[in-house]
C-alpha cells in the first residue's frame, strides 16, 4: 500500500492472528464436542408435550421441605428456555450456542490480542522513533531499552551500539575532513606565495629561483607523502586485505634499520626483545603499521632518550609493545592520538614534523587484522603502544 494510505499495522495483524487462533481452538473443541454428542450417545428423548405441566407434579406433605431438585413453576416465565423434543433439537441448540461462543471468542481474542501486541511492540515503536531521528542526522539518540531480556532488548542494545559507533565514526571523519583540508591547503598556499614572490621580482636571480624551486620541491614531497599515507589509510579501512603469513619480528627489524640514523642523531638508546612470531595478514599494510609505530617512538622522543620494543606471543595472540621516552602526556591527549592529523604538541624531537597519520594508520591496520592498538602514557613521560594480533599458526 502507498505511504499515504492507512496500513494494516503489525499490531492489528497480531491482534487478528491471536483472535483467529483463539476462535480456531474453540472451533476445534466445540467440533469435537458436537461430533461426540451426535454420534456417540444413544438418545432416547421424551417430547416435552408428552410430559404434564409442572403444576401437576406431586406436592409435598404439609410442613415438609420441598425436594432440593424441585424446579420452581415460574422458571420458564422468568428465563425462557429452549424446548428440546428430540436429538435434532439438541444439535440445533448446540450449533446456536457454538456460533455465539465463536463470536464472543473472536471479540475477546481481538481485544486481548490488541492489548498484548501493543505491549510487545512498544520497544519496536521506541526503536522506530530513534531510527527516524538518527536518519535525520541526530546520532545522539539512544533507545535505552529497560524491558525483559528478550530479542527486542537485544535489538535495542545492538541499535544503541551501532549509533554510538556511527557517532564516533562520523565525528572522526568530520575532524579528518577538516584537518585534511587544512593539511593540504596550507602547503598549496605556501607554494603559491613562493611563486608569487619570485614572479613579482623582475630582478630575481638564478640562485634565488633555485632556492625557491628547492623549497617548492620539498613542499611537494611532503604533500606526496601525506597523500600516500591517506591512500594507505583508506586501504586499511576498506577491508580489502591479502592473507599471508608474516613474521612480525622481521617487520620490526626492518623498521629499526630504517630508523637507525634518526635514532643515532638523537642519541637514543634502542632496546629490542623480539621473539619469532608469525601473524596472518596483508604484508604491505602490516609493514606500514609497524614502521609508523617505530617511527613514532623515534621522532616523538627526547634527546638521549630510550626506545624499547618487545615482540612475544602466547598460545592465542602475538603482542607488539613499543615504548618510548618523551614529554609528559595527558590521558585526554593520548585518547585522541589515533585520530588522523592529531599530534602530541611539543613531543617532536626528530628531524621534520610528522604528518599526524602514523598512529591513525596503525590503528586502522590493527583493526583490519582483528587486533587493537592501545595507547598508554608513561608516568615518566612518553608513550606505550601495544597491539595484540591473533596467532597465525606455528611460530618460528
Amino acid at each position: 500500500m502507498s505511504r499515504g494510505k492507512r496500513r494494516f499495522t503489525l499490531r492489528a495483524r497480531l491482534a487478528v492472528t491471536y483472535a483467529a487462533l483463539l476462535t480456531a481452538t474453540g472451533a476445534l473443541m466445540l467440533g469435537v464436542v458436537y461430533a461426540f454428542m451426535r454420534y456417540v450417545p444413544d438418545y432416547s428423548l421424551t417430547p416435552a408435550a408428552s410430559v404434564g405441566p409442572l403444576n401437576d407434579l406431586p406436592t409435598a406433605a404439609p410442613g415438609a421441605s420441598p425436594p432440593a431438585s424441585a424446579t420452581p413453576t415460574n422458571l420458564n416465565s422468568v428465563f425462557p428456555l429452549p424446548e428440546v423434543n428430540n436429538a435434532s433439537d439438541v444439535f440445533t441448540l448446540l450449533l446456536t450456542v457454538s456460533i455465539g461462543a465463536f463470536v464472543v471468542l473472536a471479540l475477546i481474542g481481538a481485544l486481548v490480542g490488541w492489548i498484548v501486541a501493543g505491549r510487545m511492540l512498544r520497544p519496536l515503536q521506541a526503536i522506530n522513533r530513534v531510527a527516524k531521528r538518527a536518519a535525520a542526522g541526530d546520532l545522539t539518540q539512544r533507545v535505552g531499552g529497560d524491558g525483559p531480556h528478550d530479542e527486542l532488548r537485544d535489538l535495542s542494545a545492538t541499535l544503541d551500539d551501532m549509533l554510538a559507533w556511527l557517532e564516533r565514526s562520523v565525528g572522526e571523519h568530520q575532524r579528518f575532513a577538516a584537518n585534511a583540508s587544512h593539511e593540504l591547503r596550507t602547503p598549496i598556499a605556501t607554494t603559491q606565495t613562493l611563486l608569487d614572490v619570485a614572479l613579482a621580482d623582475p630582478d630575481v636571480d638564478l640562485p634565488t629561483l633555485r632556492r625557491t624551486a628547492e623549497r617548492i620541491r620539498e613542499i611537494n614531497q611532503r604533500n606526496r607523502e601525506t597523500i600516500e599515507s591517506l591512500l594507505t589509510l583508506a586501504d586499511a579501512d576498506g577491508g580489502q586485505l591479502r592473507h599471508e603469513r608474516v613474521r612480525l619480528d622481521a617487520l620490526v627489524h626492518d623498521a629499526l634499520r630504517v630508523e637507525a640514523p634518526a635514532a643515532d642523531a638523537l642519541g637514543l638508546t634502542v632496546g629490542a626483545e623480539l621473539v619469532p612470531a608469525t601473524i596472518a595478514g596483508d604484508p604491505a599494510l602490516l609493514r606500514h603499521a609497524v614502521a609508523n609505530l617505530v617511527q613514532n617512538a623515534v621522532r616523538h622522543n627526547v634527546r638521549d632518550g630510550r626506545v624499547r620494543i618487545t615482540v612475544d606471543h602466547t598460545s592465542t595472540d602475538v603482542r607488539l609493545v613499543v615504548e618510548n621516552t618523551g614529554a609528559a602526556l595527558s590521558e585526554a591527549l593520548v585518547a585522541t592520538l589515533t585520530e588522523p592529523f592529531v599530534r602530541g604538541h611539543g613531543r617532536v624531537a626528530g628531524p621534520g614534523r610528522g604528518h599526524g597519520l602514523g598512529l591513525a594508520l596503525a590503528r586502522s591496520v590493527s583493526e583490519a587484522h582483528h587486533a587493537r592498538l592501545v595507547l598508554h602514557p608513561r608516568d615518566e613521560g612518553g608513550l606505550i603502544a601495544e597491539v595484540r594480533f591473533p596467532v597465525a599458526g606455528d611460530d618460528g
